[in-house]
This record gives C-alpha cells, sequence and structure tokens, in this order.
C-alpha cells in the first residue's frame, strides 16, 4: 500500500516524538553501546589521508560524534529530534543540523563518510530510495556510507510507537544497487554470536562516480 504525505508526515511526527519523549532515558540506555566494529568499518574503506569529513546520520544524543572527533575527524551531526540536536552540540561541540530524514537538505560532495548507525531501518521503504539518493550525493566521489538496520523479512510497520522497515540482505543490496553504491562488505552483529542471535545486519558502501 502507497503511502501518502499525510500518512509520511504522521509516520515522521510519532517517531520523533518517541524519541522526543524517550531522549534522557534512551541517552542513557546508550551511552555506553560499542559500536567501535562499526566505526572501524566505516573508516577502513574511507580513500585518501585522515582526517575525515564524516556526517552521523541520525547522532543521536551525540555519542558517536565524540568518539569522531576524539579519532581526530571532522563530524557533523544530524539528527530530527529537538532534545537529540541539543545533547549532540553540548556533548560533542559538533556542529548538528536539525532534519527531518524525508526531508533531507544536504550539501552536495561534502563528505569522506556516512555513518548511518541504526537509523535508515526508520525510513518507510517507499521513500529509501529518494533519500538513498540523497545521502550518495552529499558525498564525495568514492566516499563511504556505513548502514547498519535491524534485519527481517523486508517487512514495515510500527513497533513500540516507532516505524521500521525490516531489510534482509538481499532486498538492502538491491537498494543500494540502485542508488549507485557498490558492496565492500557485511556482517551480523552482535559479533561473535550465533546467526539467530545477531539482529543486526551492517554493512558498507562505496559511491560509484
Amino acid at each position: 500500500m502507497k503511502l501518502d504525505p499525510e500518512d509520511l508526515a504522521k509516520i515522521s511526527a510519532l517517531t520523533l516524538a518517541h524519541y522526543e519523549e524517550n531522549a534522557e532515558s534512551f541517552e542513557a540506555g546508550t551511552r555506553d553501546h560499542d559500536v567501535s566494529q562499526n566505526i572501524a568499518a566505516l573508516l577502513r574503506h574511507i580513500q585518501g589521508e585522515p582526517p575525515y569529513d564524516i556526517l552521523d546520520l541520525g547522532c543521536g544524543p551525540g555519542r558517536d560524534l565524540k568518539t569522531f572527533v576524539a579519532l581526530g575527524h571532522r563530524p557533523v551531526g544530524l539528527d530530527g529530534t529537538p532534545s537529540f540536536v541539543a545533547m549532540a552540540r553540548a556533548a560533542s561541540g559538533c556542529e548538528v543540523w536539525h532534519q527531518d530524514f524525508l526531508k533531507l537538505a544536504l550539501p552536495a560532495e561534502r563528505f569522506d563518510g556516512i555513518f548511518a548507525n541504526a537509523v535508515l531501518f526508520h525510513v518507510p521503504g517507499q521513500e529509501l530510495p529518494q533519500v538513498l539518493r540523497a545521502l550518495r550525493a552529499a558525498l564525495k566521489p568514492g566516499g563511504v556510507l556505513f548502514s547498519s538496520n535491524p534485519r527481517g523479512g523486508n517487512q514495515e510497520g510500527w513497533n513500540r510507537g516507532r516505524y521500521g522497515v525490516y531489510h534482509d540482505l538481499d532486498g538492502w543490496r538491491s537498494l543500494l544497487a540502485d542508488a549507485g553504491f557498490d558492496a565492500l562488505e557485511h556482517y551480523y552483529r552482535p559479533e561473535g554470536l550465533p546467526r539467530d542471535q545477531q539482529p543486526w545486519l551492517a554493512s558498507v558502501w562505496r559511491r560509484i562516480g
């Protein structure tokens, strides 16, 4: 079923409201999450000499912005939740943009890498192609996109107050290829567990052209 503009506005509003209402508990609950494997996966595929210009898409309260700064890079954050934008600015000292993922306004060919950790699954399936094209356009030629999403059977809908789409590897590969990306690597998280205990699909992609 195709979502109309009113449906899409509702999805954005309610999902962002959920994060806004739970901003403090979300920050406390994710503060110590170890995503160093994901950060390393992005950085090892970026070409050229650091420091790198990195967009932390869906940066939340700023945990990973702080890590990128500590590693010597030049990150910019982006989030649709007002409290997260304020938290991320205060925590990291970085520039943080307040934007809805369905209404991205990104500078062309600005970034060496985009870090989309646990975020793109919130984009409704019918809107994802245009969002991926916007991210591609924001990368420098040959730039790198990292994504990590909860995996599933390509179903979508509401889950505990948030909208989500649960991609499998084949479906995700097709979407990224259509948007102008080459696959670099993928893996499942948390590492070291049986596959049925690894709910997250992480993947890294290079902009073609």
